[in-house]
């Protein structure tokens, strides 16, 4: 969390959720810290700060972790946050799997899980992300009396536009109310966003990001999705489509026919090679699989258009690239995209990378749904809808 991300507690105009989601924050920033110091950050006066101290204990929400000396007088007593302390879930629906993460307070994982998806209609997709959190607390059952909430994260747009019903879309979503139908199958406050944002709040909170307050997130799920950053903010749009960057046309095309997991897919199944998995992608490109390289060549042009575009539009100090495509294809890609000269990022002052990979892996977006849930519970300064 950077020192924007902060915000000033008070004594008298701030709620008490407020100031108790401002001591959450502060804690999770330094790691550990004594009363006085947390007061002093905050603005409020140390018996303020001491009662909420002795709230968050009591509600198991907050560790004493020894004694530290800071000038003269008794050591101050450290602080940290509980692990166990809350729980955090989240589930990222695909067009071909539903994937869930169960979170601590620390944002670790401690169960993940993966499931097949044949039907995409709305029912069938509640009653396996209602098995998934079944799952989770049977193998953590310290964490049922304690869920914060889920995220979801699911591909857009939200809503019924004029690029609905394309090939990476989800059947039957774009006329209900995901966030209402979520609530209802898993009895949890429920964050909603595409997966796009979550996968850039992910490398923002954990990831290559978290010291960069403006940079895009090219996001590889079954389509193509940006994720854009600004002063540390996610730049959302009206009713939380912005980034639909796989949807801009390209010569012979769209961007995500070219550049996105289904179309390398579909470029293979044409070869007679059908991939269905991470796994089975990576190993044709460590053969130099001579199809997959066809697509490859056509693959990063379409990456460096999409570049050029980005930071012209964004200005970014970097452009990250993840999820769901292995990370030696990503590798392979930001080592040959041609980056385009006539860019606003193409100057000498900028000691970053142009573009990187993030590190947060395939499941970038499903992390990224219960960071967000997490992060709502320790700053009210970053928004975590759409």
């Amino acid at each position: 969390m950077s020192s924007q991300t902060r915000h000033k507690g008070s004594n008298a105009e701030r709620s008490r959720h407020r100031n108790r989601q401002a001591v959450l924050g502060e804690i999770h920033r330094a790691g550990a810290i004594g009363r006085a110091e947390i007061a002093r950050a905050l603005a409020l006066t140390t018996q303020t700060v001491s009662n909420i101290i002795s709230e968050l204990c009591a509600d198991r929400m907050l560790l004493e972790v020894g004694r530290r000396t800071v000038g003269r007088g008794l050591p101050a007593m450290q602080y940290a946050l509980n692990p166990e302390g809350g729980y955090a879930l989240g589930i990222e629906v695909r067009p071909d799997a539903v994937f869930a993460a169960l979170l601590d307070m620390h944002g670790a994982p401690v169960t993940t899980a993966r499931v097949a998806l044949t039907d995409t209609h709305p029912d069938a997709v509640m009653g396996q992300v209602a098995g998934l959190y079944r799952d989770a607390l049977t193998q953590v059952p310290a964490a049922r009396s304690r869920m914060l909430g889920a995220g979801i994260v699911m591909p857009g747009p939200f809503g019924v536009t004029g690029i609905s019903d394309q090939e990476s879309d989800l059947s039957g979503w774009q006329e209900v109310d995901p966030k209402t139908i979520f609530e209802e199958a898993i009895k949890l406050p429920i964050v909603l966003s595409n997966d796009a944002n979550a996968a850039a709040m992910a490398e923002r909170i954990n990831g290559v990001a978290q010291d960069i307050n403006t940079f895009a997130y090219l996001y590889f799920g079954a389509g193509l999705g940006l994720g854009m950053v600004q002063g540390g903010q996610l730049i959302k749009g009206a009713f939380g489509n912005a980034g639909e960057i796989g949807h801009i046309p390209i010569p012979g095309g769209k961007l995500e026919s070219a550049l996105s997991r289904l179309s390398v897919q579909q470029h293979l199944q044409a070869a007679g090679k059908p991939v269905s998995d991470i796994e089975t992608l990576e190993a044709l490109f460590e053969a130099r699989d001579p199809d997959l390289m066809i697509w490859l060549d056509v693959a990063v042009a379409a990456l460096g258009h999409a570049i050029g575009i980005v930071e012209n539009l964004l200005d970014p100090e970097t452009v990250v690239l993840g999820g769901a495509m292995p990370d030696n294809l990503l590798d392979y890609m930001i080592a040959h995209v041609p980056l385009p000269e006539q860019s606003v990022a193409n100057r000498p002052d900028n000691d970053r990378p142009r573009v990187q990979r993030g590190t947060s892996g395939r499941m970038t977006a499903t992390l990224g749904a219960a960071a967000l849930v997490l992060n709502s519970a320790l700053t009210s300064h970053i928004s975590p809808a759409l």
